[in-house]
């Protein structure tokens, strides 16, 4: 494989910046991704260089670029392929120096990713592990050819990362999930605690194992050590762990089949859903056919993110079945999973809630840009339970969607269970914005207009006397009134609301109002 050949492919979308014939017919061995400001010692001769140019900043003086691009020289390497998401572009000092060094540049759009150009490369192109031919690689033949058959065999994480780095001395090494779940540890590695493993996943000594999949979806291979190895033969690791990784989501996906027939059935009408059809499609997702289970939705984006972010999480509770899945009803990027609870007795002790909201801040910062809520129903005894648990769930997701502190914007994400409504705001988050609106502005009647002077005074003595449990004294002094005048206010209240605020269900009602404005 060329240089020029990796021009030719629409999918990787990549742009010449410099680079004469000779550059581009240049034969590729192997590629190498980096940011360090001197790679030359981990470069073989006939490899391509990815960098993201983390190593350069604009303030850099010119003579940086060109020790970058001379290291490249002195190696062999063919060409530097550099990504603009960085710097928005790839900068013009660095085109200079590749021209003067004799190495092609080629410019990565921020569309595509380093694992695309390595999978055209390495996967594409040469094939599977075990018929590679060993001269361009850093793992040992034979250790590719045992990797090979580890992964065919379907063996578990542990051993398939303890055998990637056997070679190494087995050095203490990790694969964490996107939240910092172990997947996978060597025997030389102590466990690492929740908040430990959290960061790690963003420390410098810490790769990607498949930065194509989702941000909630993602592996990381983890060495808190450093380790002699050229960055290629980790890349090479990086790689093995992906295709075991690919599995396991080629696994989620089709156990996310069973998963929505489970919830077409739980969401059917009562007489659709017969008690043999929804205890056969609990038993298909692997929960029990009797409960209790919990139910619980989550909104994020409109594509899988939603439900690669609820796997992820539940993933978090030991020793708990569940079934992830779309609802045929469902918004776009709305996910819904059915939990297997503890037992009936002590269910309503189990510390699902708890551990997820411990545990939503970490997953939303997987993907900041994109707000996750979610609704946790109370437990379903039974599965002819289920419908109730997922009403639940639905309407404590609305109330995530849109409750507020006091004086606050809402927040980015939230995660709200059934048991948490316990005051009648709580209660009213529940309810869809545009009802809540509708019964504000028709329980108010005029004062609803709050772009009138009159209507705001009205509406704010309304709110103290509320607050203050209709005691005119007390109204009257946090308003800095003569108690007269509070009565005048709220007689004018009751005229335009048509409420009489002697009763208490039509106190009630406007406190309700109030909250619903």
């Amino acid at each position: 494989m060329h240089v020029e050949d990796l021009l030719r492919l629409e999918s990787l979308d990549l742009t010449l910046l410099w680079g004469d014939r000779p550059q581009l017919t240049r034969e590729i061995t192997g590629v190498t991704a980096t940011d360090l400001e001197d790679p030359g010692r981990f470069l073989q001769r006939g490899e391509l260089v990815l960098s993201g140019l983390v190593w350069w900043a604009p303030a850099d003086d010119e003579a940086k670029a060109e020790r970058f691009v001379a290291a490249l020289e002195d190696a062999g390497a063919v060409a530097l392929l550099a990504g603009e998401e960085t710097h928005g572009g790839v900068p013009e000092v660095l085109v200079e120096a590749c021209r003067r060094h004799g190495i092609a540049i080629l410019s990565v759009p921020v569309h595509t990713s380093f694992r695309a150009v390595t999978d055209t490369v390495y996967l594409r192109q040469w094939g599977d592990l075990s018929r590679r031919p060993a001269a361009p690689y850093a793992l040992p033949e034979n250790v590719r050819a045992e990797l090979s058959r580890l992964l065919a065999d379907g063996t578990d994480p542990d051993t398939l990362l303890t055998r990637s780095v056997a070679h190494l001395g087995t050095p203490p090494a990790y694969v964490l999930s996107a939240t910092g779940r172990t997947v996978a540890r060597t025997p030389t590695a102590s466990p690492l605690p929740a908040r430990r493993a959290a960061e790690a996943v963003t420390a410098t000594t810490t790769l990607s194992v498949d930065p194509d999949a989702s941000p909630y979806a993602q592996w990381h291979l983890h060495l808190p050590e450093p380790v002699e190895t050229p960055p290629r033969m980790l890349h090479e690791i990086a790689e093995v762990l992906a295709q075991h990784r690919r599995a396991t989501l080629r696994r989620e996906t089709t156990a996310r089949g069973r998963a929505a027939e489970l919830l077409a059935l739980i969401d059917a009408p009562s007489s659709a859903a017969a008690p043999a059809a929804l205890g056969r499609a609990l038993e298909a997702c692997g929960l029990a056919d009797q409960g209790p289970y919990a139910v619980i939705t989550v909104k994020g984006a409109a594509d899988d993110g939603a439900a690669d972010a609820l796997t992820e999480a539940l993933h978090h509770l030991p020793d708990r079945g569940f079934a992830v899945g779309r609802l045929p009803t469902a918004e776009p990027g709305e996910a819904t999973a059915v939990i297997g609870t503890r037992t009936p007795t002590d269910a309503r002790t189990d510390p699902i809630a708890t551990t997820l909201k411990n545990l939503w801040p970490t997953l939303q910062s997987r993907n900041a840009k994109v707000p996750l809520h979610g609704g946790i129903s109370t437990p379903a005894t039974t599965p002819q339970a289920l419908k109730g648990a997922l009403t639940q769930a639905r309407y404590a997701l609305t109330a995530a969607r849109s409750r507020r502190a006091p004086g606050t914007e809402a927040p980015p994400s939230d995660l709200a269970a059934i048991e948490d409504l316990t005051t009648l705001g709580a209660l009213l988050t529940g309810i869809p914005a545009d009802v809540r609106t509708a019964f504000g502005t028709h329980a108010l009647g005029p004062l609803a207009d709050d772009t009138n002077p009159s209507h705001r005074m009205l509406l704010e003595t309304l709110d103290v006397f509320l607050t203050h449990n209709g005691s005119w004294a007390r109204t009257a002094e946090a308003l800095h009134l003569h108690v007269n005048t509070v009565h005048y206010r709220i007689q004018r209240v009751e005229l335009l609301t048509g409420r009489d605020l002697a009763r208490l269900d039509h106190k009630l009602d406007l406190k309700a109002a109030l909250l619903c404005r």
